[in-house]
C-alpha cells in the first residue's frame, strides 16, 4: 500500500507537467524501496505506458494535444526505445545509476536554456513541406526512443524541447503531446525489457495503480496554473530525479 501511496502522488506531479515520469519512479523505488535498479528501469518505463495513456486521454480532453506530430513522433520512439532497451542489460548496474542521474540532470539544464533564455520568436516553426516535417519527427522520435529505451529516462524535457524547437507547439500544447508521444515509447521500451525478463508484474500493477490515477487528476491542473509554475514544476522534476539516483 506504501508503494500505491507514493505512486499516486509522483502521478499527480506527472499529469500536471506531462511527464511520463520513469526517471522519478526509478529514484524512488531504487532508494526508497530498495528495488534493483534494472527491475526497477524495466517497471517504471512500463508503467509509463498506462501512466502516459491516462494523462494524454486528460490532456485530450482539455485541448492540449497536436495529435499528428504526437502520433509520428511515438511511433518512431517506439523504435528507438525498443532498441535501447537491449542495450541496457549490458550496462552494469553501478554505472546505471549514474548514467540514469545524468541524462535527467542533463535534460532538466536544457529546459532552464529553453524556457528562460530562448525568446519565443526563435522557436521552431511548423514547416508547411511534409517531408521536412515528417523529417524532424523521425530524428525526434528515434533518438528519445534510445535515450529511454537505455537509461528507463522517459525522455519528457527531450522531447518537449523538440516540440517546442523544432515542430513550433505552444507550451501547453508540448506537455499534453509529450503525454502522448511516451505511451508508444514506453510500449516498446517495456516489451524490450519484459523479454530480458526483468519486469516484476506484482511491482508493476502496484505502480499502475498509483500512477494512473495520480496522472489523470494531475493533468486537470496544467491549464489552471500560472506558466511560471509549470515552468518550475517541468525543470525540478527531472532535477530532484537526477540528485537522488546520484547521491
Amino acid at each position: 500500500m506504501s508503494i500505491v501511496l507514493t505512486m499516486l502522488a509522483l502521478g499527480a506531479i506527472l499529469g500536471f507537467i506531462g511527464a511520463g515520469g520513469a526517471g522519478f519512479i526509478i529514484a524512488v523505488l531504487t532508494l526508497v524501496f530498495h528495488v534493483p535498479i534494472h527491475a526497477a528501469v524495466a517497471t517504471s518505463l512500463t508503467a509509463m505506458a498506462f501512466t502516459s495513456l491516462s494523462g494524454a486521454f486528460s490532456h485530450y480532453r482539455e485541448g492540449n494535444i497536436a495529435i499528428k506530430a504526437g502520433l509520428l513522433v511515438g511511433s518512431f520512439g517506439a523504435v528507438g526505445a525498443f532498441i535501447g532497451s537491449k542495450l541496457a542489460v549490458f550496462i552494469p548496474e553501478q554505472n546505471l545509476h549514474y548514467f540514469t542521474g545524468g541524462m535527467l540532470l542533463f535534460s532538466a539544464a536544457l529546459l532552464v536554456f529553453r524556457l528562460f533564455f530562448l525568446h519565443p520568436k526563435e522557436a521552431g516553426r511548423n514547416d508547411s513541406r511534409y517531408s521536412v516535417f515528417l523529417a524532424k519527427t523521425v530524428a525526434l522520435g528515434i533518438i528519445t526512443g534510445l535515450l529511454s529505451g537505455a537509461f528507463g529516462i522517459g525522455s519528457t524535457p527531450f522531447i518537449q524541447l523538440g516540440l517546442l524547437t523544432f515542430l513550433g507547439l505552444s507550451l501547453r500544447q508540448s506537455v499534453g503531446t509529450t503525454m502522448l508521444v511516451i505511451v508508444p515509447i514506453a510500449i516498446g521500451g517495456g516489451i524490450g525489457y519484459s523479454t530480458e525478463g526483468l519486469l516484476n508484474a506484482k511491482l508493476l500493477l502496484q505502480v499502475l495503480v498509483g500512477t494512473m490515477i495520480g496522472a489523470y487528476i494531475g493533468a486537470k491542473f496544467t491549464n489552471i496554473v500560472p506558466k511560471p509554475v509549470l515552468k518550475a514544476a517541468m525543470i525540478a522534476t527531472p532535477k530532484v530525479s537526477g540528485l537522488l539516483l546520484l547521491f
